[in-house]
């Protein structure tokens, strides 16, 4: 049996654009929508409603999504996700956490492992009076092809890994995860992305030769009362990732 196709929730922020808002949120649950819902989306005013904005936002959100090809629009019969729609070309990131949760949708994981450790040195910086983390190794492949995408390692403070759930973290991106499924009340992410050279690991994971070029992205997430609860370090094949910001004038 078909399930219906239902969004996530979404707490506005009246900083940012709200049509950017809703588009990357409903870009996530597009991406991260079960194999078996349905491809037909709500209609606009439905989708308005969900999200509490004027149809006229809406219609400016699925527009943006129908640019990227992740939806098609038709006349008198509604809009419809594509069957292959996937992670296409570069985003435009103003700041919201649903940028950063869309930005890692749409490819399957496979966890590698996880468990408690020492804190590494290379982040010690952020969790300075823990003796150690939980850290969670995934590897995430191209839903279609199944060729790898990335490799992650989150370090996460112990009182919040034992909230998290390994089905969720196969599921959906971990800062999803610690927002919807946990309860973390998110403040900020920062963000930092640099070229390194492909270690023998990382080379064999992601199916690169050694010493070949990837990008390295530190993603740091700090809950309302200022602590660090999870420190991201993703390692991305050269060829399959793309990073693009706009800075919007107030």
């Amino acid at each position: 049996m078909t399930s219906s196709f239902a969004p996530d929730s979404l707490v506005l922020n009246r900083k940012l654009p709200l049509w950017y808002q809703v588009s990357q949120s409903l870009r996530a649950s597009i991406l991260g929508r079960a194999p078996e819902a349905s491809l037909r989306l709500p209609t606009e005013e439905q989708l308005a409603a969900h999200y509490g904005v004027s149809v006229l936002t809406m219609r400016q959100a699925l527009k943006e999504l129908e640019e990227e090809g992740l939806i098609s629009r038709h006349r008198r019969r509604g809009t419809f996700i594509e069957p292959g729609a996937r992670r296409g070309a570069p985003r435009r990131l103003l700041g919201s956490i649903d940028a950063i949760v869309a930005q890692q949708s749409g490819e399957r994981t496979t966890i590698l492992g996880h468990g408690p450790g020492p804190v590494p040195g290379e982040i010690a910086e952020y969790f300075p009076r823990l003796a150690e983390v939980v850290t969670y190794r995934r590897l995430r492949c191209d839903g279609e092809s199944g060729e790898p995408v990335n490799w992650a390692e989150n370090a996460v403070r112990p009182d919040v890994a034992a909230r998290l759930d390994l089905v969720d973290l196969e599921r959906w991106p971990m800062t999803k995860v610690l927002r919807d499924a946990v309860g973390v009340r998110i403040s900020r992410i920062t963000d930092t992305v640099e070229a390194r050279l492909a270690d023998p690991l990382t080379a064999e994971l992601l199916e690169v030769p050694l010493l070949s070029p990837i990008l390295h992205y530190t993603g740091v997430t700090y809950d309302t009362d200022g602590r660090v609860v999870d420190v991201a370090r993703i390692r991305y094949r050269g060829d399959r990732f793309s990073f693009s910001v706009t800075v919007a004038a107030e």
